[in-house]
C-alpha cells in the first residue's frame, strides 16, 4: 500500500516553507523560499499577496516532486497574520502612499496604525474584554481604519475583499470566501456564536464593513482543519501540482500552527509535570522573529493585557489565550549585529558561520568552572521591548532599557549582552506565566518550537527563569506539521484536530530546568519588574507641563 502524505504550508515573515509530511508527522521532505518585506517609512512594513502565492506555489510543487498526486491527501496553510487587500476583480490593492499595486499586504509587525488603535481602546467598547482590554496595532481593526483614513481614494475605496492572510491562501487554494475562526476570532473582534458585533464596528468609523452582511471581511466561518469548498480548484492545482480536488483546511495563523504541533503530544514516559494531566497544563511558545504564548482552557478566562479567550481558534472547542512578545529574534539579531565587536563575531565564527553557536561556546569559556553562566548576566540587565510589549502590559509604545553598559566594547562585552537579552526574553516569558496563572492558568510545562528553539541556550534559559521543563519536539518545524495536521483533518484521514495532533506531534528532548539557579533569577526577575516601573516614572516625568 503506498505511503499517504499531506503537505503543509507555512508563510512566515521572511520566508515561505512548504513539508511533505506522513500520517505518522514525519517530514519526509521541505523547501523554503524567500518573499520580499518592503518599509516604505518607519513603523510600515508591507509585502506582496501575487509574490507569497508564486512562492508557496513553488516550495510545494519542490516537496511533492517524484510523488504520486494520488498520495497526497490534504492541503494546509499557515501565515503571518497580515492584511491582504484585493478590488472587486481580486487584483490587488496598494497599501502604501505611492500606489504599487503589487505592495497589498500591511504586515502583521507594521505598527503604522499605533493612534488608531489607541483610540479604539479608549472607546471601551465589549469586544476588548477578549483582547486583554487593549487594542493592538497589530490586529486588524486600527489597520483598517488606518487604511480609511489615510488612503480613502487609492485604496480603501477601490478595496472589496479584506483577508487575514491565511485566509487568502486557503481562498486562493479553493475559491472558498469561508473564514477560519482562528484569524477572525483572534484578530478581528470575531465571536462565535453571535459573530460580528455591528455596534463595534460601527463606533470606530468603519460602519460601512456592515454592508452585504459583512461580506468584505467575511460572513461565513468555520473551525481550523474544516475541509474548504470542493478542495484545490483546477487552477489551484494546476500552479501548486497536485490534483483538483484535493482536500484543503481551513487555515491558522503561523504561531498556532505551531502549537498544534506540539502541544498535543504523547508526552508519557517522560515523567513530565503534566503527565496525566488535561492539555490544559501545557503552554506552547512558538519562538521566531517575534514569541506567542498559547495556553488554553476548556472555560474562558480573561487575562488583562493578554489576547483572548478566542473559542476555537486554535484547538476546536477550547478557549485560547494568546500571549506575546512583539520581538525576540528579532530583538537579538538587533542587539548581536549593532554592537560594535559584531565584525569581529563573524570572522572568529566563520569556521562554524553560526555566531549564536560561537557566543554560546563562549559564554561557557566565560563562566567560571563549575558555576553556571546565567550568572555571568548578573550586573546586566535588559528590558526587551524595543518594538513595544504584546503582553501582558499590552504597551506598543514601551521602549527598551539596558542597565549596565561600560565604555568596553569587547567581544566578551557583546557575549554578555547577548546573555542578558536572552535572559531578558526568558524574564518576559515568566511575566505573562504569572498574569495567565493569577487569571486561572495551571500551566505545568512549555513546549516550544520556531528558530529559537534550535538555540540550546536560549531554551535553557526559558526552563531556568521559568521554573519549569522544557518540551522540543522530535521534528523541528513543528509549524509545518500543525501545518499538515490541518490537511488530515480536512481529508477525514482524522477524525478530529485533537486525534491528529496526538498521532502526528511527538516529543523529541525534555529540557529540566537548573533549580539552583532559582533564587538568581527570583532577584533577577525583581529587577526586571523595577525597570518597567522606573520607564514609567521617566515617561510621566517627561510628560510634564
Amino acid at each position: 500500500m503506498a505511503e499517504l502524505y499531506y503537505v503543509g504550508v507555512d508563510v512566515g515573515t521572511a520566508s515561505v516553507r512548504a513539508a511533505l509530511v506522513t500520517r505518522e508527522g514525519l517530514l519526509k521532505s521541505s523547501a523554503e523560499e524567500p518573499i520580499s518585506i518592503w518599509e516604505p517609512q518607519s513603523d510600515h512594513y508591507v509585502q506582496s499577496s501575487t509574490e507569497i502565492w508564486e512562492k508557496c506555489c513553488t516550495v510545494v510543487k519542490k516537496v511533492t516532486h517524484g510523488v504520486e498526486r494520488n498520495c497526497v491527501r490534504g492541503v494546509g496553510f499557515d501565515a503571518t497574520c497580515s492584511l491582504v487587500v484585493l478590488d472587486q476583480n481580486f487584483q490587488p490593492v496598494p497599501v502604501t502612499q505611492d500606489g504599487d499595486t503589487q505592495r497589498n499586504v500591511v504586515m502583521w509587525m507594521d505598527h503604522r496604525a499605533a493612534e488608531q488603535a489607541a483610540r479604539i481602546t479608549n472607546t471601551g467598547h465589549r469586544v476588548l474584554s477578549r483582547v486583554g482590554g487593549v487594542m493592538s496595532p497589530e490586529m486588524q481593526p486600527p489597520k483598517l481604519l488606518w487604511l480609511k483614513e489615510n488612503l480613502k481614494e487609492s485604496c480603501w475605496n477601490k478595496a472589496t475583499h479584506f483577508f487575514d492572510l491565511p485566509d487568502f491562501l486557503s481562498w486562493k487554494a479553493t475559491g472558498s470566501f469561508t473564514r477560519s475562526l482562528c484569524t477572525l476570532v483572534c484578530k478581528w473582534t470575531y465571536c462565535p456564536p453571535e459573530g460580528w458585533d455591528a455596534s463595534f464596528w460601527t463606533s470606530i468609523g468603519l460602519e460601512d464593513l456592515l454592508e452585504n452582511n459583512f461580506s468584505k471581511i467575511g460572513s461565513e466561518t468555520c473551525p481550523p482543519g474544516s475541509p474548504l469548498g470542493d478542495g484545490l480548484t483546477r487552477e489551484a492545482a494546476a500552479d501548486l501540482g497536485l490534483d483538483p480536488g484535493t482536500a484543503v483546511g481551513s487555515s491558522l495563523i503561523d504561531a498556532h500552527a505551531g502549537g498544534l504541533g506540539v502541544i498535543g503530544a504523547d508526552v508519557r514516559g517522560f515523567h513530565l509535570p503534566c503527565e496525566d494531566q488535561p492539555i490544559t497544563a501545557r503552554m506552547a511558545m512558538i519562538c521566531g522573529t517575534s514569541t506567542c504564548h498559547m495556553a488554553i482552557s476548556e472555560q474562558p478566562l480573561f487575562v488583562p493585557g493578554v489576547w483572548g479567550p478566542c473559542l476555537s481558534a486554535m484547538v476546536p472547542g477550547m478557549w485560547l489565550n494568546e500571549g506575546g512578545q512583539s520581538a525576540t529574534g528579532r530583538l537579538i539579531d538587533h542587539v548581536v549585529k549593532g554592537h560594535a565587536a559584531y565584525t569581529q563575531l563573524q570572522e572568529e565564527a566563520r569556521p562554524s558561520s553560526n555566531v549564536y553557536s560561537f557566543l554560546n561556546s563562549r559564554l561557557s569559556l566565560m563562566a567560571n568552572s563549575g558555576s553556571a553562566l546565567d550568572l555571568l548576566g548578573s550586573s546586566l540587565h535588559v528590558w526587551p521591548d524595543f518594538h513595544g510589549n504584546r503582553s501582558p502590559l499590552a504597551d506598543p509604545t514601551l521602549k527598551g532599557m539596558v542597565i549596565g553598559l561600560s565604555l568596553s566594547q569587547t567581544l566578551d562585552d557583546l557575549a554578555l549582552l547577548y546573555l542578558a537579552t536572552i535572559q531578558a526574553l526568558a524574564l518576559g516569558t515568566r511575566h505573562i506565566l504569572e498574569a495567565m496563572k493569577e487569571a486561572g492558568h495551571d500551566i505545568r510545562t512549555l513546549f516550544l518550537c520556531g528558530g529559537l528553539s534550535k538555540n540550546d541556550l536560549f531554551v535553557q534559559i526559558q526552563a531556568n527563569a521559568t521554573g519549569l521543563p522544557v518540551v522540543l519536539p522530535n521534528q523541528t518545524e513543528a509549524v509545518l506539521v500543525g501545518a499538515a495536521v490541518l490537511g488530515a483533518c480536512a481529508s477525514r484521514d482524522y477524525s478530529t484536530i485533537q486525534e491528529a495532533m496526538e498521532k502526528m506531534a511527538k516529543v523529541g528532548k525534555v529540557v529540566q530546568p537548573d533549580y539552583e539557579l532559582q533564587s538568581f533569577y527570583e532577584r533577577k526577575y525583581e529587577v526586571f519588574r523595577r525597570l518597567f516601573s522606573h520607564q514609567r516614572e521617566y515617561q510621566a516625568l517627561m510628560n510634564q507641563r
